[in-house]
This record gives structure tokens, C-alpha cells and sequence, in this order.
């Protein structure tokens, strides 16, 4: 043989294709997975190659009976997943090339002719593939393009899923039956408490979910510890894994779903830790009857419990296989990479040297003579699956082609979900001799070995067959045998007694068996197997064992949250009185009427109504003082700013008026201010009203707002029915009359500086507006906080004394100034008319802008007239120039 020329042709290097007039796709983990960067590790003789030989010779055996698709070769386009599902899925794509439209319209050659493209195989099913998670992944895909898929390994119950994984088949059954049949293992040996340990990942997961759901729902059997080990463990995580499992000792059976390598590790960790003979384990199919997880830790891992799907050892295809060499195994391409694994020799290649450690291949090595061979346990499966898409294959041509020799157009294309239906319908013997057959999810019935692993038995050392499982479990305890060759079964009991404070959680027909609960958060304990929640007013005890009245709170006048408040209040209420009395005490004086003397009277009214509602946010909530709340919260604020608007109006009216017609602008003289002034209040009131006749105003105690995790903090919360959002929209007129008042401030701001209020107004509602912007954050971002009303309140009361006081100071408290300490400027200024006042108002601007436009005085200016104007209280308009 010339080892040379041992290759593989063809336009797919990594997959194995063979041609026929049916094409099935193969998913296969020839190699394992590859360090980080690399997709492929190294070769895996027997569950990559054997179960890829296993299809190989699973489509040999069907393309020769004459029964089985008669005149029909099924074909194969094989490929590797490397244990990968990533890369496996990158792979998979191979299968639904030939079901992808591709636009060639703008492709052409460089004679201007149309390309020939190859079009793709069509791969009307896929067998596998071998992992849970690789075969998740591909059914994904394989079901968006209607591409049956039936499994020779999977088993996680995930894919039981019919409405996400409809186009999957598995003749393994899933590991719902097997952790069915642990628990009813578990049962018969006696057992009532276990911990469980799985490996990272879908299959280790999803088993170890399936034994907890199904031993909760069949009762009498508790989990002491769920362990998971990770996918990438760090060093000593096995010994820590072995120390957990140890704080239950009493819970000396462990059910394991782990990969071969966990299982070793878990074994080697307890050896390290002197706990021989401590574990009971109970292992999944993934344990099975291998040497591999127990080589030199046989000791630990003694009387170990095992399952194994029911299989036979196929005789064909170890004939099939043994008979395999280079030569006449050329299709498959992996073939020369299995031969130096298993034969420990290397294969010459161009401009490779052999490694001097390992021998020559002569190519005249023979699998099973010059090396160990086992049939791998899956090869029945993987046989199995390749017959049932031919069988389903079989049926269909049958009733779409009756009469045809070969593939009709009724099957060309093979409809995909048509096929489905017949893989589901399929029922025959299979390789092994048992039937092949699937329910509605695709699942495979459940048969199980039952194994033990004696050392002790002289006789026969190793696995031994001590029961079955096909939906009912069949153990023979006689036959079992425990460490020192013990046959009594060891115990794996849980009776922990409860702390104070707990509940004892009874396990279903188990009355020796509970779990131990806290009566935690609002819960006291009723008797000694039930907790209750106490009444919403109401709180456990220290001790738990009953309930006490939840404490009722309120704000408190001596409270610190209340003090700067009311300190503000009162100061402001006798600053307001003050600025009131100095008003009527020199009411006939030009200052005063110059200010308008009745609007001035409304605004701080007004005012002091917004430093009376502090009083009576802190005051006792009741009937009375909710309602003068709901009036008094926006009326004050809405008083103030609605005499405000109307002054602003009323100077950016008289100047724009001034700028366009000596005719003054209609209602400014006093009486129509009060009526605009009234009418804008009136709507606050009336809806205040609506509200009391919705909702009448009344108290309620909130329990819910002071009710943290810990009940010893729960308060109730005696308060009006103003939630926050009531409480906003009570402001809300007044926060528009705010904005509306700024925007005028704004547009007189071009007012001589000296005319009026137009300036002090402005700035007041600029200070207002800040003010109000900052309490917004601080009133909502403290909704969470367990100081919340206390917060709320005191933000919200000495928000609204501060916009009092910044309109107070910035409005009266100047004029108060220079009435009492300046009576000498508190005369009457010489009367103009309206039209004498607009234009002396258009030449001071001008001139202040010529002056304005030159630097160092280069203009000169012979003199400089500084004009006072003044709006009387009857509406005239007066000015004071002065020459500087």
C-alpha cells in the first residue's frame, strides 16, 4: 500500500461525502475540543470514529437489501463537530447551502457568459448529533429550513420540547426517564435524603433539574445539596466541592450527572480527603459500566450505582470494523488519523519527519489483532437512527411513488416536515432487537441497565447487572453489595431539628424528613410546622411567636424636620405682617400707590398663606386639616403668582402699547388688574372644590410606605389622602402661572431699568424657578428612602417659604426700606402723559445704546438725562429726569 498517497479528494477537505440519490447529513465528534483558538483537539477513537463507521456501515447494509429502498442509494455528507457546538453549528450550514436562495444575476464570466454554478447536495435529514448542547444548537437552524434530525446521544430533557425543537428525533430516551429511574432507585434502596452534582452544562443541568422536579412531585425524598461543577474548574475546586457535600454527612447518597473527567476528579478529591466508603453515588448514563472515570479509584468508588440505557453489542459491525485498514477505507478521511492513534505509529507525509519515538506505520496493522477494540456503547444508537430515516424514507416513497423504481417528483425534493411525520410514525425491530419508536416529542422509550460496582465479589470483580428499568424498576438487593463486602444497604436519612424561630417543612409521606424554614420578614410562627403572616397593621414579636400593633408616627412639632420649617414660617409671617402694616400705615403715600396698592394687598396675602401651609402640613392630619391642606397647598402659590402675571402683563403691555400708539392699552387701571388678578385665582378654587366633592378630604394610616425587610423598623403612617401625584397636581396651576410670569419677566426685561417692578419681578421669578427645579429631584429621589415623609414634608415646606421670601425681599422689603428710612424720596413725582412716557422711554433706550457702541468716550455727551418712571395706583404714568 502506498501510504503516500493516502488522502482525501473533493470539495469539502473536512467532511465525508458519498454520493446517491438520497442524501442524509452526519454529525459526528470526531475530534474533541481544541485548546483556546482551536476548534479540534485530538482524535476520539470511539465515540467520534466508531459511531462515524457505525453510519458508514448502517448505509452499507441499507444501499444492499433489496427490501429497504429498493433502487433508492442513500448517500451521506458527514461532518465534524469537534465537541463543539459553535463550530458544529459553523459545520451545519454545510446542510442548508442547497435551501439558501443565492442572486447570481450580476456574476459573470470574463467571456460574458453566465457562471456554472454547483449547486449543493440537499440533505433531506441529518443523523445526530452526539452532545446535548451541539444538538441544540443545530436544531435551531435545521428547523428554521425544515430539515429532520434524530439523535443517537442526546438526552437532555430540554430537547423534549416539541414546540422548540419540533423537528427533532432521538432514539436514546431523554434524561427524564433516566432521572425517573434514579429515583425510583433511590426509593427502593431506602433513601430519603441526597445531594445532587452535575457538570456545568446542558446535559448535567438539565438531569440533575429532572431528578429534583420528579422526586419533589413523587414526595418522600429530599435533596440536601445541589452542587454544579464548572465548566473550566480552578485548582481545589474538586476539594471544595467534597467539604460542601460534607456539611451533610447524613446525606450520604449523591446523584451525579457529570462528564467521565468530573466523575474521576470528584472520586480522586474524596480519596485526598480519606473519606472512603462515605459516598454513596448514584451515577447517569454518562458513568454507566466505563472503566475510564474509576481507573485507580476503584476503592472510592465501590458500591457506586449506574445507568445505562439498555444496548447489545452489535456482531456485524465489529466484523465491519476489524476489517477496516487504509486501503479499503479510503472515504473515510479521518480514517488515517484514527490508524496512528490507535496503532501508536506514525504515517509518512512529504516534508514531515516521523518522531523517533514512535514506530513506522506499515499499513498492515489490524484494529482488534494489534490493538484493544470495544464496540463504543452508542454504535447500536447511531445504526438505529441511520435505519430509521431510511425506514421513514421507505414508507414515504411508497405511498407518494407506488410503483416507481427510484426517487418520483412527488419526492424530488423530499419534503422536509412531510418526512417528520413519517420518522414519527416509523416502528420496527432495531439493531439489537428491540423496537425503534418515538412518541410525540421525538423521544425514544425508556430502557434501562441497572450496574453496581463491586470490588469485594470474588466471583466477578467490576459492573454487575442488578437490575432494569422500562417504566417500572426491576432491583434485585440481594445481589447488591456495599463496601467490605457489606449487604446491607447503607443508610442516607435526614432528621435535622429546627432553630428557634423555624418551621418544620414536611417532606410528603416522609414525616421523619423536612426542611427547616425561617419565619422571616412579617411572618410569626403559628405552631411548630406553620408560619403566618401577621396583619397588615400589625408585626411580629421579637420571639416570633406572635403579633404586636404596628406603632403609628406622624411629623411631631418638636421633630428636627419640622423645627427649620416652622422657624421659617413664622419668621416670614411676621415679615409679611410687618411689610402689611408698614403698606396700610403710609397707604396714601406715593410709594405704595405707585406699587399698586391693591394688587400689592392680594400678592401678600397671597404670601401669607404660603408660610400658613407649614403649619398645617405638620400639624395632626384630621377631616379639618386635610381640607385646608388640599385649599390652602396651591391657593397661596396661586394667589402670588397670579398678581405677579398680572403686573408683568401689564408693564410688557404699557411699553409694547408705547412703542406702536400714544393710546394706552386697555385694562391696566386697577379695577380690571383685580378682576384678571380674581379670575385667574378663581380656577385653583373651583378646582379644589371638584376635588372635595370627588373625593372628600379624610386621613388614612399607611402602613405600606415604612414597612422595610426588617419588621422591628415598620411604622404606620397617620396622613391625608394626598398621594404625591395629588400633591403635584394641586401645585401644577401654580408652577404654570411660575413659568407663564418668568416668560413675561423675560420679554420686559428691555423695561428702563429704574420703571417700576418690571426688574425686581424678574429676578424673583428667575430665584423662584431654581428654587423649584431643585425641589423636584429631592421630592421624587427620596421615594424609596424610610425617612421619606419626613423629607418630603420638610423639602416641600421650605421650598415654598423660600419662593415667599424671594418675592417678599425682591418686591417690598426695598420699599419698606426707603418708606421708613428714606421719606424724603416718598414724593410725588410731576405727571406726563402716556405719549411723553413712550417717547422719553425710546430716547433713553437709543441713547444708551449710542453710548453703548463707542468706546473711551470718544462719543461726548453734553449731558446725560436719568429718567424715573412710576405707574400710579389710578393707572397714570410718571416721570422724574434728573441731569447728571
Amino acid at each position: 500500500i502506498d501510504l503516500l498517497s493516502w488522502s482525501h479528494q473533493g470539495m469539502h477537505p473536512r467532511s465525508i461525502k458519498i454520493e446517491g440519490d438520497i442524501t442524509l447529513g452526519g454529525l459526528f465528534p470526531v475530534h474533541a475540543k481544541g485548546p483556546a483558538g482551536v476548534p479540534c483537539g485530538e482524535i476520539k477513537k470511539e465515540k467520534g470514529i466508531h459511531r462515524l463507521e457505525a453510519m458508514l456501515y448502517a448505509l452499507d447494509q441499507i444501499n444492499s437489501d433489496p427490501d429497504l429502498l429498493p433502487n433508492i442509494t442513500l448517500g451521506a455528507r458527514i461532518l465534524d463537530t469537534c465537541s463543539r457546538d459553535t463550530y458544529a453549528l459553523e459545520q451545519s450550514l454545510t446542510f442548508v447551502q442547497a435551501l439558501i436562495q443565492k442572486d447570481t444575476s450580476d456574476i459573470r464570466c470574463s467571456n460574458g457568459e453566465p457562471p456554472i454554478i454547483r449547486k449543493p447536495e440537499r440533505v433531506v435529514g441529518v443523523i445526530g448529533a452526539s452532545g446535548s448542547s451541539v444538538s441544540i444548537m443545530v436544531a435551531n437552524v435545521l428547523r428554521l429550513f425544515e430539515i429532520p434530525q434524530i439523535s443517537y446521544a442526546s438526552t437532555s430533557p430540554e430537547l423534549s420540547d416539541n414546540n422548540r425543537y419540533d423537528f427533532f428525533s432521538r432514539v436514546v430516551p431523554p434524561d427524564s426517564y433516566q432521572a425517573q429511574a434514579m429515583v425510583d432507585i433511590v426509593k427502593a434502596m431506602g433513601w430519603n435524603y441526597v445531594s445532587t452534582l452535575a457538570s456545568e452544562g446542558n446535559y448535567g443541568e438539565s438531569g440533575v433539574d429532572a431528578f429534583i422536579q420528579i422526586s419533589r412531585e413523587a414526595g418522600g425524598l429530599c435533596v440536601a445539596q445541589s452542587l454544579k461543577i464548572p465548566r473550566d474548574p480552578k485548582p481545589g475546586e474538586f476539594d471544595k466541592i467534597i467539604k460542601r457535600l460534607m456539611e451533610t454527612s447524613n446525606a450520604r447518597g449523591v446523584i451525579i450527572f457529570a462528564s467521565e473527567d468530573d466523575i474521576k476528579r470528584v472520586l480522586e478529591a474524596a480519596k485526598r480527603a480519606n473519606l472512603t466508603g462515605q459516598f454513596l453515588f448514584v451515577g447517569s448514563d454518562s458513568w454507566g459500566a466505563k472503566i475510564t472515570p474509576i481507573l485507580d479509584q476503584e476503592d472510592m468508588a465501590e458500591g457506586a450505582v449506574t445507568i445505562l440505557p439498555k444496548r447489545a453489542s452489535i456482531e456485524g459491525f465489529d466484523q465491519y470494523f476489524t476489517s477496516r485498514s487504509l486501503e479499503n477505507n479510503r472515504r473515510n478521511i479521518w480514517f488515517a488519523e484514527f490508524w496512528e492513534d490507535d496503532f501508536r505509529c506514525k504515517l509518512t507525509r512529504p516534508g514531515i519527519k516521523i518522531d523517533s519515538e514512535k514506530k513506522k506505520c506499515t499499513g498492515n496493522e489490524r484494529v482488534s489483532r494489534d490493538s484493544t477494540y470495544e464496540q463504543e456503547g452508542k454504535v447500536q444508537f447511531v445504526i438505529d437512527a441511520v435505519y430509521a430515516m431510511a425506514h421513514a424514507l421507505h414508507n414515504m416513497h411508497q405511498d407518494l411513488c407506488p410503483g416507481s423504481t427510484g426517487v418520483c417528483d412527488k419526492m424530488d425534493p423530499v419534503e422536509g416536515r412531510l418526512l417528520l411525520s413519517y420518522i414519527r410514525s416509523v416502528n420496527f425491530n432495531g439493531s439489537a432487537g428491540t423496537g425503534v419508536l418515538f412518541n410525540e416529542n421525538g423521544d425514544a422509550p425508556g430502557r434501562y441497565d441497572i450496574f453496581q460496582y463491586q470490588v469485594t465479589n470474588i466471583t466477578n470483580p467490576g459492573y454487575k447487572v442488578i437490575g432494569q428499568w422500562t417504566n417500572n424498576l426491576r432491583l434485585n438487593l440481594e445481589e447488591m453489595q456495599w463496601s467490605g463486602g457489606n449487604k446491607q444497604v447503607p443508610d442516607s436519612v435526614c432528621s435535622f431539628p429546627c432553630n428557634p424561630g423555624e418551621r418544620k417543612k414536611m417532606v410528603k409521606g416522609v414525616p421523619c424528613c423536612w426542611h427547616c424554614e425561617l419565619c422571616d420578614g412579617y411572618h410569626y410562627q403559628l405552631d411548630e410546622f406553620n408560619c403566618e403572616l401577621c396583619p397588615f397593621n400589625m408585626r411580629p414579636t421579637p420571639n416570633r411567636t406572635g403579633c404586636r400593633p404596628t406603632p403609628i408616627i406622624k411629623l411631631e412639632w418638636h421633630s428636627p424636620w419640622a423645627i427649620i420649617p416652622v422657624f421659617l414660617a413664622i419668621l416670614g409671617i411676621l415679615a409679611t405682617s410687618s411689610v402689611v402694616l408698614t403698606f396700610v400705615r403710609f397707604n396714601d403715600t406715593p410709594i405704595v400707590r405707585a406699587s399698586g396698592r391693591e394688587l400689592s394687598y392680594v400678592l401678600l396675602t397671597g404670601i401669607f398663606l404660603i408660610y400658613l401651609i407649614t403649619f398645617l402640613m405638620i400639624a395632626e392630619p384630621g377631616a379639618v386639616v386635610c381640607a385646608f391642606r388640599r385649599l390652602l397647598l396651591g391657593l397661596g402659590m396661586s394667589i402670588t403668582y397670579s398678581a405677579m402675571l398680572t403686573k408683568t402683563n401689564r408693564i410688557y403691555r404699557i411699553f409694547e402699547q408705547g412703542k406702536k400708539s400714544v393710546t394706552p392699552p386697555r385694562f391696566i387701571s386697577p379695577t380690571s388688574q383685580l378682576a384678571i388678578t380674581f379670575t385667574l385665582i378663581s380656577v385653583q378654587v373651583v378646582g379644589v372644590f371638584v376635588w372635595f366633592g370627588v373625593v372628600p378630604p379624610h386621613t388614612i394610616i399607611d402602613y405600606e410606605e415604612l414597612r422595610p425587610p426588617n419588621p422591628e423598623l415598620a411604622r404606620g403612617i397617620l396622613k391625608c389622602d394626598m398621594s404625591d401625584l395629588s400633591l403635584i397636581c394641586c401645585l401644577s396651576y401654580s408652577i404654570v402661572l411660575m413659568v407663564t410670569c418668568t416668560v413675561y419677566a423675560v420679554k420686559s426685561r428691555g423695561v428702563p431699568e429704574t420703571f417700576n417692578e418690571a426688574k425686581p419681578i424678574g429676578f424673583t421669578m428667575y430665584t423662584t424657578c431654581i428654587i423649584w427645579l431643585a425641589f423636584v429631584p429631592i421630592f421624587f429621589g427620596t421615594a424609596q428612602s424610610t425617612e421619606k415623609m419626613y423629607i418630603q414634608t420638610t423639602t416641600l415646606t421650605v421650598s415654598m417659604s423660600l419662593s415667599a421670601y424671594v418675592s417678599l425681599g425682591m418686591l417690598y422689603i426695598p420699599k419698606v426700606y426707603v418708606i421708613i428710612f428714606h421719606p424724603e424720596q416718598n414724593v410725588q413725582k410731576r405727571k406726563r402723559s402716556f405719549k411723553a412716557v413712550a417717547q422719553a422711554a425710546t430716547m433713553s433706550t437709543r441713547l444708551s445704546q449710542k453710548s453703548n457702541d463707542k468706546q473711551n468716550g470718544e462719543t461726548k455727551i453734553d449731558q446725560l438725562q436719568i429718567c424715573l418712571f412710576y405707574i400710579s395706583a389710578s393707572g397714570h404714568v410718571y416721570i422724574n429726569c434728573t441731569a447728571m
